[in-house]
């Protein structure tokens, strides 16, 4: 049985959590991440996709500069976490604020380039937080160290660097062994599979894009008990 408790700055689960943002998603895309991670927490805006899906809300964390009164009528007081701080985004609020072995957010891709590039930033910067962004097509990931990844041949496989990196892979048809991956130089998007993959990584700063169905063995990966995660950042 799953074990969850809510304070005024946290939510502890023991199993992975599904944050549900403002951006675009459908209640299919919520219904299939909770599958997977059951307990929903939204951010600001993303409380409305959650209660048009009738779906109870653990936590609303954020500015609540997006979020609707009438959805704050929805929610019980005690499960409202308003963060006034203009610094940070909501999916930063959120994410640092939910203590789980993974998160799967639904509503940062899509829409908005501005909002799918905060999100993007969000997920190198706490990297030590598994978080899987689920698209419409395609899922977004920081590459941990190492994962062994059920491509089929032919599947799209995307390593974006968001600062320079390294790494060795295989089942790739162009390896990026070698390779210093870099957001202003060489990228490593539109590869192929070319059956089952794997990669190792340097450091967390190279995103893993997939195909979106892949996202259930990515999360099995991530929370297999000799998963290798990333530190916390040094300052």
């Amino acid at each position: 049985m799953r074990k969850t408790s809510v304070s005024s700055s946290i939510v502890l689960n023991s199993g992975p959590v599904t944050l549900v943002g403002g951006g675009q998603a459908s209640i299919e895309d919520l219904s299939e991440a909770l599958k997977i991670a059951p307990i929903c927490v939204a951010a600001d805006g993303g409380a409305a996709l959650a209660l048009r899906a009738k779906i109870p809300i653990e936590a609303l964390i954020g500015d609540f500069d997006s979020v609707t009164a009438a959805s704050l009528l929805q929610i019980p007081p005690d499960r409202q976490f308003k963060i006034s701080e203009q610094e940070t985004t909501d999916f930063d609020k959120a994410l640092t604020l939910v203590d789980a072995p993974l998160v799967i957010g639904v509503g940062f891709l899509g829409g908005r380039i501005d909002h799918q590039l905060a999100a993007f930033s969000t997920l190198v910067r706490f990297a030590h937080r598994p978080c899987v962004l689920l698209g419409a097509e395609q899922i977004v990931l920081v590459a941990p160290p190492r994962m062994s990844i059920a491509t089929q041949a032919g599947e799209v496989v995307s390593i974006y660097p968001m600062a320079p990196v390294q790494g060795v892979s295989t089942g790739l048809e162009w390896p990026i062994d070698g390779l210093r991956l870099d957001p202003t130089g060489r990228i490593g998007t539109s590869n192929l599979a070319t059956g089952p993959a794997t990669l190792n990584m340097e450091s967390p700063n190279a995103l893993l894009i997939l195909p979106r169905r892949l996202i259930l063995p990515v999360v099995q990966s991530l929370l297999h008990p000799d998963a290798a995660g990333w530190p916390l950042r040094a300052e």
